[in-house]
């Protein structure tokens, strides 16, 4: 009764906007230091608002570890609006163009899904909590000091890609989160930092231990797999970015999985500069990874697509982009190299079916976005264009290769080479020795006398 007096004065005498429920919360289990700050409110007012922001960080630290073992997390929500004021005054000395996303990744807020011990490569390699909240933000938590470690937006997320990991004895999924500005293809606005994709891989089992906000617990004995379960509850959290999966109808590469006897590979090996990687030929785009940088061709960026060092075994991709985001923005152009010629009939198809070869349906794509989830009656457009030239960039790379090759056979003369054993240079001569000679037996010439002159002997008839 005490302190509500204290309190109802306080706010009779303070002529501030301060939001006094966040010094209870904050204070609530030290009256006597909650006594001293509305004391301190009276006597200067101006104050006022560093009390409340000193109060909701100290909130803030207080809720920000939940215990995982209880199901359903019962921290109350904090209103989104001051907590973000709140963030921008404890950063005041960062970037005035920090990324927005990453200032409620710490608040306190109900758990709609978590999953225990996930394998995370990208931008950290280790095991995490996967979790999402209510508060609409998709992040991972140490598992042992609880602290967040990093995490998005789900409003940033621009596309969710699923595909299976290359050459492993055991099927296992990466799930790969490509937010905006962070496909390694569209920059970011100047002054912003490039946000980073995430990275994890789950095995084809069940999870060890997860929890949905139906309030079912889930575990090792769930008939669900984690790749599953973490599909369904991204697919009903992003109405906006489906999860995407490889499908035959776009793309199968023509050697199969090696490490998994008669399974279907839908990866193809490629180099980056130095570094190799994976290319996935998807219904939205063409995305190349695992590793950092990872990079995702959505359609709409992809201004056109060419062959270059086309080779007996291996050719060259190479990609020429400009963000669709981003109007006049100049051309970039990325190669992709040493792809096993094996793959070339399936890549070929891939881009004819989304007419990715033509520069002049770059703008098409870009004014119309690719939908997921609908059924693309444009399909065959380019296809149809493209089978009117009759070959490929590919096979008329391939022709002008071994033309060139017959060429330079044609040209070949074997007298040219110098031979040891002379016999180029013999046979010329010869052909003009002969030559000669038809033309003194025209002229009627005495070829003994010019060459023997007075020496030449006269040898009569009976003795020839």
């Amino acid at each position: 009764m005490a302190f509500a007096a204290v309190n109802a004065n306080a706010n009779a005498n303070v002529n501030v906007n301060v939001n006094f429920s966040f010094i209870d919360k904050a204070f609530a289990a030290d009256s006597s230091l909650r006594k001293r700050v509305y004391d301190a409110i009276s006597s200067v007012p101006q104050y006022g608002p560093l009390f409340e922001d000193i109060a909701k960080y100290t909130y803030s630290l207080q809720a920000s570890k939940p215990d995982l073992s209880h199901p359903a997390p019962t921290a109350e929500v904090v209103n989104e609006g001051p907590a973000v004021k709140k963030r921008k005054l404890l950063n005041g000395d960062a970037p005035p163009k920090a990324p927005e996303p990453s200032a409620g990744l710490t608040l306190d807020a109900p758990l709609q899904f978590y999953i225990q011990d996930v394998s995370f490569s990208v931008p950290q390699r280790k095991k995490l909590t996967l979790e999402l909240t209510a508060g609409g933000y998709l992040r991972a938590r140490n598992q042992t000091s609880k602290e967040v470690e990093f995490g998005v937006a789900l409003s940033q997320i621009h596309h969710v890609l699923c595909l299976p990991v290359p050459e492993k004895s055991q099927r296992q999924f990466n799930f790969c989160i490509v937010p905006q500005y962070g496909d390694g293809v569209t920059r970011p606005p100047s002054g912003e930092a490039v946000p980073e994709a995430i990275v994890w891989t789950v095995a084809d089992g069940p999870p060890k231990a997860a929890y949905s906000r139906t309030g079912q617990q889930l575990g090792v004995d769930s008939e669900e797999t984690a790749e599953s379960l973490i599909r369904r509850t991204l697919n009903n959290v992003l109405p906006h970015a489906k999860v995407v999966r490889p499908d035959e109808k776009e793309f199968v590469s023509a050697m199969p999985e090696a490490h998994r006897k008669g399974e279907k590979a839908f990866h193809v090996k490629a180099f980056r500069g130095s570094k190799e990687g994976y290319l996935f030929f998807l219904s939205t785009g063409i995305f190349f990874g695992f590793k950092k940088p990872l990079i995702f061709f959505a359609f709409e960026n992809i201004e056109s697509i060419s062959y270059t060092s086309v080779l007996q075994r291996t050719f060259n991709l190479n990609i020429v982009t400009r963000p669709a985001a981003t109007p006049g923005a100049e051309t970039q152009e990325f190669e992709l190299s040493m792809i096993d010629q094996a793959d070339y009939a399936g890549i070929d198809a891939y881009i004819k079916k989304h007419g990715l070869q033509d520069a002049s349906l770059a703008e098409a794509r870009r004014a119309k976005k690719y939908n997921v989830n609908g059924v693309k009656a444009e399909d065959g457009a380019g296809a149809e264009g493209e089978g009117q030239e009759g070959e490929s960039e590919l096979q008329k790379a391939q022709r002008e290769l071994e033309d060139q090759e017959d060429e330079d056979e044609e040209d070949y003369d074997p007298g040219s080479d110098g031979d040891s054993d002379g016999s180029g240079t013999s046979s010329e001569e010869e052909d003009e020795d002969e030559g000669e000679g038809d033309e003194d037996d025209g002229e009627g010439r005495n070829l003994v006398e010019e060459e023997l002159g007075s020496e030449a002997e006269e040898v009569p008839a009976d003795e020839l």
